[in-house]
């Protein structure tokens, strides 16, 4: 598929670029692993680059692993570059997301981007999905128009009270609305911490757990670098990390919807690169859930 130019660079994302590189959060003033970062796995299945910048994550036999940053949010922008397991990666899953707990609660909210291993020479898919009080099923999918095992790519979320977008390399691909008034399933009152992790998923992961994990190309290994947070950090007993405030951008009201460069953006992945969108299984869901009938380009 024949990638299409851009557009996503419009004057309003060039406003955030210098905002981004001007006012980062204090999370963000480090790119230290250990500033930002817990590991939760062995030593032997993390390693970082020589001069910090890079991590790397794997997944044996034995065990994968897995980080979560030492601080929460509520809201804001939250982005990383990530390079993923390259050559047969059927059933490992590299997942990339915002959580309400460090663990899964069953009262959890989450904000999940999952890149599904492939057998050699097929495309990874990323599965995206949105929980509320520990209730999900609101699952996306798309190919994605590079192969994301040759470099670093940027991974990034927009978390306002009005909408959650997914982006790759600044392109938006999702698109998640605010339908409180009706159905009460948008993840806003609760912070988030986030995390990644490299695991096995080969029951599930690829063409449905029909392709294993083959074990003797362990290990398996994504790598990342260039964490960016510009977010509300959250204090107990209770901060003021409200979305209404407009005192950052992702607060105002530009960020409460598409911009007409990333429409067109994203009416090109709408076209090309969904494999698979909750909204439209009505053999899953009879009744389309509510936020389903909001226009992500409103």
């Amino acid at each position: 598929m024949e990638r299409r130019a851009c557009s996503c660079f419009n004057l309003f994302f060039i406003a955030i670029l210098f905002t981004l590189f001007g006012k980062l959060s204090k999370a963000a003033d480090s790119n230290s692993f250990e500033d930002n970062f817990s590991k939760s796995c062995a030593d032997n299945n993390f390693e970082t680059s020589d001069d910090g910048s890079t991590w790397s994550l794997s997944l044996d036999k034995q065990a994968g692993c897995g980080f979560i940053t030492k601080q929460r949010y509520r809201f804001g922008w939250f982005s990383m570059k990530l390079k993923l397991v390259g050559g047969d990666s059927a059933g490992v899953v590299t997942a990339y997301y915002m959580c309400t707990e460090n663990a899964a609660g069953p009262e959890r909210d989450e904000l999940d981007s999952e890149f599904l291993g492939n057998r050699s020479g097929q495309p990874y898919l990323l599965q995206t999905n949105v929980y509320k009080n520990g209730t999900g099923g609101r699952e996306m999918r798309h190919s994605l128009w590079f192969d994301p095992t040759e470099d670093f790519h940027s991974y990034s979320i927009l978390w306002n009270n009005h909408q959650i977008v997914f982006f790759v390399d600044r392109v938006p691909i999702r698109v998640y609305k605010n339908a409180n008034y009706t159905n009460n399933f948008f993840p806003n009152e609760k912070p988030m911490y986030l995390f990644s992790s490299i695991w096995n998923a080969d029951d599930w992961a690829t063409r449905g757990g029909l392709e294993r994990t083959d074990w003797e190309k362990a290990p398996f290994v994504s790598s990342y670098k260039d964490f960016t947070a510009d977010g509300c950090q959250w204090e107990d007993p209770f901060p003021a990390c409200v979305s209404t405030t407009t005192d950052n951008w992702w607060d105002q009201y530009n960020a409460w919807h598409l911009s007409e460069g990333n429409k067109k953006d994203f009416a090109w992945v709408q076209r090309n690169l969904v494999i698979y969108d909750y909204c439209k299984d009505t053999e899953r869901y009879p009744t389309l859930p509510e936020e389903c009938w909001l226009s992500p380009w409103d």
